[in-house]
């Protein structure tokens, strides 16, 4: 098998670069492995998650963002935030783009503590320009000034790129806005490589100390920043970038976690809401444990149907043989293999460890076009030479080639989840919990379980409750939901849509995370009239 990297492929592949990140409490190299048994994925649940049951949550303190007194766009204290105007430069990575950047306070209740210096990016407007478009991937940890760079135009349709400029941002902490710094380029290969069971004693031992271990360095390296990288401060600086770019009303697309986000600012913000859409939605009211939950079982979901889409392939594209369950079983026992014994790749410093092929198997999950790339990756590893998977795996983490990480989003999902979404940290809880999504969701869930204890040994614990968001007195909110997002569950979809006092839901009968830009015509068109007109999408709208 040729194992060099096509371009296609690279290009393919570049928008899933937040990948394992998605919306998960960890990421997901360096976790446990998943069971070799010949059980299959359940088919009960709704996709929203399990429930903290008698697990108690930990003590939930407060957000520097929250409850402010009176609006900051008014607050004579905030004022140099608010005037500030870009110095937009030709960028020197992506044509055609300009690059610039804001400060906001790190602590916006008390702005003496300093500031941040958040980098953006905008791609002009190709025509006759109605406003300015702020776009955020998803993560945490996601970066929107490669995102807009690199992908932006490819996403919105030409009507979009003509009308509005197309604005990333690097939210604190993230990417290139003052990054938090953890582990090293090399401790993290090892890391994300490390593979071990913590349903096993010496596998929690072993967890329990790559956690730590992440914790120290990032409160060494940057533990003046950890108790700030909220979402709700990360919504405060979307306002400020509201200002800077001269909209009174602030346009907004957010994929994945960009939901999140999005519904934050609507929330302390509706006057200022303006087109807002949010794909592949989160639903505020889950703890971290929830979250996993949901998507243990959609990952679960997700590799049943790559695995009846491989087997219709045929021999000649797919390693997979008989039954779907029967298919997936196969990929489980390569990871219990592959645990054992790595394989070979055409780097021979770094075989394709478990964690790496369960990694290099799940990004693909995220879109089903790229499932050719996970079967020819299946079909090579399975044959000797894991070079594919490994690629894939290090897409996911944003590895280059030269062994450096571009974004540390590996770190940077925990630091902002961790004070987002609270999780039990009672030990035998956990375990309970793991033990059951390695039941239910054999394939991966082995894997997801344990959210609590990274987070209860780092070093800063959450601020928000979860909760329902409303938005009362926003324009629309148009939500999207996928049926077979594995990252998204479609239930968190509809439960956001429910809660937002005036949104309107767009269902796609899709596999994969998120759905405009992917759909095929139906979503795109309904978003677009929306953005360019403000034609509302026909209510309870369902695209397939």
């Amino acid at each position: 098998m040729d194992t060099r990297r096509p371009a296609r492929l690279v290009t393919a592949l570049a928008a899933l670069t937040l990948a394992l990140t998605g919306c998960s409490i960890l990421p997901f190299g360096g976790t446990a492995t998943s069971p070799s048994s010949d059980s299959s994925a359940s088919d009960g649940g709704s996709g929203s998650g399990g429930d903290a049951g008698d697990g108690k949550l930990p003590e939930i303190g407060t957000s520097a963002a929250a409850d402010l007194d009176g609006d900051p766009a008014t607050d004579e204290k905030y004022s140099s935030y608010y005037s500030q105007q870009i110095d937009w430069q030709p960028c020197e990575d992506y044509t055609g783009a300009r690059c610039g950047s804001i400060t906001v306070p790190k602590a916006w209740n008390d702005p003496s503590k300093g500031d941040i210096t958040l980098q953006m990016i905008d791609v002009p407007a190709t025509g006759q320009k109605k406003g300015s478009l702020l776009m955020n991937p998803g993560g945490p940890g996601g970066g929107g000034v490669e995102f807009v760079g690199d992908s932006g135009t490819s996403i919105v349709s030409e009507s979009v790129r003509e009308n509005y400029d197309l604005i990333g941002f690097d939210p604190r902490g993230v990417g290139t806005s003052d990054p938090i710094r953890c582990l090293d380029d090399a401790d993290t290969d090892e890391y994300l490589a490390d593979t071990y069971d913590m349903l096993t004693p010496d596998g929690l031992s072993r967890g329990k100390e790559w956690m730590q271990r992440i914790a120290d360095a990032c409160e060494q390296n940057s533990g003046d920043l950890l108790g700030y990288m909220d979402t709700e401060s990360a919504a405060r600086d979307m306002d400020v970038m509201r200002s800077a770019v001269g909209s009174e009303k602030l346009d907004y697309l957010g994929f994945s976690y960009g939901t999140y986000l999005g519904a934050t600012y609507a929330d302390l913000y509706p006057s200022r809401t303006g087109k807002f859409i949010l794909d592949g939605a989160i639903d505020p009211t889950l703890t971290g444990d929830e979250m996993v939950a949901g998507q243990a079982k959609g990952f679960e979901d997700a590799v049943h149907a790559f695995a009846q889409w491989c087997i219709d392939q045929g021999s000649d594209t797919c390693p997979l043989k008989g039954t779907v369950d029967e298919g997936v079983q196969q990929i489980r026992d390569f990871f219990a293999a592959t645990d054992e014994t790595p394989v070979a790749t055409n780097d021979s410093a770094r075989p394709l460890t478990g964690a790496l092929a369960r990694s290099g198997v799940l990004v693909g999950m995220y879109n089903d076009q790229n499932w050719s790339y996970v079967a020819q990756g299946l079909q090579g590893a399975m044959n000797g030479n894991g070079s594919l998977l490994l690629y894939l795996a290090d897409l996911s983490s944003e590895r280059g080639d030269d062994g450096h990480y571009t974004g540390n989003g590996t770190y940077s999902i925990t630091a902002v989840n961790c004070l987002d979404h609270p999780a039990v940290e009672d030990e035998t809880w956990m375990q309970e919990q793991a033990e059951s999504l390695a039941e239910t969701s054999p394939t991966f869930g082995g894997s997801m379980g344990f959210t609590g204890m990274a987070c209860g040994l780092w070093p800063e614990g959450p601020v928000r409750k979860p909760a329902e968001i409303h938005a009362k007195g926003s324009d629309l909110i148009v939500v999207i939901g996928t049926t077979g997002d594995p990252a998204t569950p479609y239930p968190w979809a509809q439960a956001l849509a429910k809660q937002l006092d005036n949104s309107t839901l767009i269902t796609w009968e899709g596999e994969g995370h998120t759905a405009y830009g992917r759909s095929g015509g139906c979503v795109e068109d309904a978003v677009d009239q929306y953005i360019l007109d403000g034609t509302a999408p026909e209510k309870d709208l369902v695209c397939s």
